[in-house]
């Protein structure tokens, strides 16, 4: 084990670049999208793991008689990651066993303070670098054009922690730690809260509560993948050749499972034929909770191959519940 804090982060970050190497993860999210998906890699590590009530704790790992981690269900899916991703942590450096309540989610680099509990520091670095790695970090801004300058926005950093899979107050410590974002900027960015931003994006709309994730969705996110939650909520803005006589089949988006709440015109180029529209259509999924949204720009008089098309993979049986984890369950299905 590390002796000293510095040691301790740098032990844990690579740990958790080891263990991307050995599951492939770099490989497989560069080509498919998506977050590091911390409760596929348990399992495929064969490291069993249980999500249930914890009474003061986020998390445990065991290692007597044999390896093990537990999670609990009362925490938003975010932390429920962060907590596994620590308890993963704990697993790939031998660590002894490890009961885990709310402090791990104080001890992010740079927050302040220098803690000497070495094992706790080794396994949070581990969970920092596993879940929020520079080069997914790299993947997310190339795919989306965000340039540095974008992380001076708190709308930027929340739709990037969103597809990450962290929460927005990790995603900025760990901007700054990657060199992304000045440290003082941090708490200023912090005075921007996620509910806030989730009340801009949805604009007019206002759903029975904002305990849900707001996703803005556009071009850019053609052919990727969505880790959510049942009450995530969707904002689509998607640039519309309606002077060519293109249009969005928004009928589309509702036979993906999806009720469509609010549909405007953002801005307008009326510059001659062929302008454009952004069409800002926001949507709520209905009982289907994974599937795959599939929409089409066409001329709806013709049935050749359409302008664009936004194909995006979702799975939204977020947060974990009782029992296996989501991952789990998937392979034992389709094993069955």
């Amino acid at each position: 084990m590390a002796t000293s804090y510095a040691g301790a982060v740098r032990a844990g970050t690579m740990a958790a670049a080891r263990v991307h190497r050995q599951l492939g993860l770099q490989e497989n999210i560069t080509q498919f999208g998506g977050n590091v998906d911390v409760f596929a890699a348990i399992h495929a590590l064969d490291l069993p793991l249980l999500v249930r009530p914890l009474k003061g704790l986020l998390g445990a790992y065991l290692s007597q008689p044999a390896p093990g981690v537990l999670v609990t269900t009362e925490r938003p899916m975010s932390i429920q990651r962060f907590t596994a991703a620590h308890e993963l942590g704990h697993f790939a450096m031998g660590h002894e066993p490890s009961l885990d309540d709310e402090n791990i989610l104080r001890r992010m680099p740079l927050k302040g303070g220098k803690d000497e509990n070495f094992q706790e520091v080794e396994a949070n670095a581990f969970a920092v670098a596993f879940m929020l790695p520079r080069w997914l970090i790299a993947w997310h801004s190339q795919r989306q054009g965000w340039t540095v300058d974008a992380f001076r926005r708190p709308s930027t950093i929340y739709q990037l922690s969103l597809r990450m899979g962290a929460s927005y107050e990790a995603t900025c410590w760990t901007l700054a730690q990657n060199q992304l974002i000045k440290p003082n900027q941090v708490q200023e960015l912090l005075q921007t809260q996620p509910r806030e931003m989730k009340v801009g994006l949805l604009e007019g709309y206002k759903p029975q509560d904002y305990r849900g994730d707001v996703w803005l969705l556009t071009e850019r996110d053609a052919g990727t993948r969505i880790d959510g939650s049942r009450n995530d909520l969707f904002v689509l803005r998607l640039e519309e050749h309606s002077g060519g006589g293109y249009l969005w089949d928004i009928d589309q988006l509702r036979a993906s499972g999806f009720a469509v709440v609010r549909d405007a015109l953002e801005s307008h180029n009326d510059d001659g034929v062929g302008s454009h529209v952004i069409r800002r259509v926001t949507a709520a999924p209905n009982e289907s909770r994974r599937g795959r949204m599939s929409l089409e720009e066409r001329r709806p008089w013709e049935t050749d191959q359409p302008l664009a098309t936004l194909n995006v993979d979702f799975d939204l049986t977020g947060p974990e519940e009782e029992g296996l984890s989501r991952a789990e369950r998937r392979v034992l299905l389709e094993a069955a």
